[in-house]
């Protein structure tokens, strides 16, 4: 027989995002949505399970639909596992014609992956996302909550390898 693992944010992250909801008017906690999905996505691995957007629309009172919509739409929220380095290369204009396309391919043949897939040990996953907002400092990526700009082979290589030896310390290098 198959257990369930129970989705239930901490009583910490629940104060948070009651927090959140207060900031909207009466009627209106939907607006709450996208703050909450970040909430939710880093208190439960770094990813939304279907489990974890039904939960999210329960404390919201709206359709589990209305949040899968929202989630399935931005780039920033991941449906699937992801790695500890979640390493995201723009695509858009500026970074494609300066270069990102083979900053991608870089990436795939050192980690020995795929746009879209996490290294066997579940340390890495890279994932071409649109704009970023850095089209002047273009080819960028974004690792966590890090852009990191300018971008060479040579920077790239040295990102991978402060995350790995960063491994017990960062999410973001």
């Amino acid at each position: 027989m198959e257990t369930k693992q129970q989705i239930a944010f901490t009583t910490e992250t629940m104060d948070y995002v009651q927090s959140i909801i207060k900031r909207y008017p009466e009627g209106k906690q939907k607006s709450a949505l996208i703050p909450i999905l970040h909430v939710a996505q880093a208190e439960f691995d770094g990813w939304l399970s279907v489990p974890t957007m039904d939960y999210v629309a329960s404390i919201l009172g709206i359709l589990p639909i209305e949040v899968y919509e929202v989630a399935s739409f931005y780039s920033m929220f991941n449906l699937e596992p992801v790695g500890k380095y979640l390493i995201e290369v723009c695509q858009t204009s500026s970074c494609w014609l300066n270069g990102a396309e083979d900053i991608v391919r870089f990436i795939e043949k050192k980690l020995n992956i795929k746009n879209g897939e996490t290294t066997e040990d579940g340390m890495f996953t890279i994932k071409t996302v649109e704009c970023l907002g850095s089209c002047g400092t273009a080819p960028m990526l974004q690792l966590g909550e890090t852009y990191h700009e300018n971008l060479t082979l040579e920077k790239v290589t040295d990102i991978i390898e402060n995350c790995k030896t960063e491994n017990k310390r960062s999410r973001y290098c």
